[in-house]
């Protein structure tokens, strides 16, 4: 990589700027053309789309699409054949790890199914990244406390992994990704392998921190009633409780992403979404 391309990637690890917040300006997540595939299978073909700052992208597709591929390629996890992709107006395609560790520090990332540590207690589990970048305990302590406290799990602060059921796991999971206070979450089937009532907890939780944090957010699912849910719903800050808008209202900031045989399908609005003609979006929504 060229010496000025480093420099345009890098971030200084002096400064105590917020990465997210160099580029005010910058789309919160940009994929440009983006291809990979694996021992010669192509799973992602050319894939282009915006995540605004401050809104919400549901990714819709079937199993085995490449929804999580699309994630880890977000996360600078994987990189693309082809393409590139920025993050806060950073091209994660082409930084450094240490540059990508910082970056990171903005990005709040839910994991298919949890992905807890089963050795460390909730507080450990909670506090993961900010035991990293060597946060006092004290304030670590009480981070985890609030983060706990908006999934409402406080009390769990002592517990295992093993000692929680599967829809607590995934709640102390969005609070370990919202910990650090990030400008982008990316969630990972929140709700994968869930009871529909543990699920509608889940989405709540989503919707909540949305409408709180205005955080913005890529989220891959693929039930359906899930993403219509982010659409139709918002969280009443003085009643403290998700509601569902009049009928046939949605929320401006929340849209719909589709993959299909690696390519993206859909790109659009909630109304653009259920009134599509296209027959494959039409059988998969119906």
């Amino acid at each position: 990589m060229a010496t000025k391309e480093l420099a345009a990637n890098a971030i200084d690890p002096l400064s105590d700027t917020d990465p997210s917040q160099i580029y005010p300006e910058a789309q919160a997540v940009e994929f440009q053309d983006v291809s990979i595939g694996f021992e010669g299978k192509q799973v992602l073909e050319n894939i282009s789309f915006r995540v605004k700052r401050g809104e919400t992208r549901v990714l819709l597709g079937p199993a085995g699409v490449g929804k999580s591929v699309l994630l880890k390629l977000a996360n600078g996890l994987l990189k693309p054949d082809t393409g590139r992709i920025f993050v806060f107006g950073f091209e994660v395609s082409a930084m450094r790890d240490d540059d990508l560790f910082r970056l990171r520090g903005s990005i709040g990332t839910v994991f298919q199914e949890g992905a807890l540590f089963d050795s460390l207690t909730v507080r450990d589990n909670v506090a993961f990244r900010l035991t990293e970048e060597r946060v006092p305990d004290e304030e670590i302590d009480r981070r985890v406390t609030e983060a706990l406290r908006f999934v409402e799990l406080e009390h769990t602060l002592t517990k295992f992994p093993s000692e929680l059921s599967g829809g607590m796991r995934r709640r102390v999971a969005i609070a370990r990704a919202i910990v650090t206070k990030p400008e982008l979450l990316l969630y990972d089937s929140p709700t994968g392998g869930l009871d529909p009532i543990t699920s509608t907890t889940i989405v709540e939780l989503v919707i909540k921190q949305r409408d709180v944090a205005q955080t913005s957010s890529l989220l891959v699912t693929h039930r359906l009633q899930d993403a219509f849910m982010l659409a139709t719903h918002h969280f009443n800050k003085e009643t403290n409780q998700v509601e569902e808008l009049p009928e046939n209202q949605t929320i401006p900031s929340t849209s719909f992403l589709m993959l299909h045989q690696g390519k993206l399908v859909f790109d659009g609005t909630t109304h653009d979404l259920v009134n599509s003609k296209d027959e494959f979006i039409k059988g998969y929504i119906s």
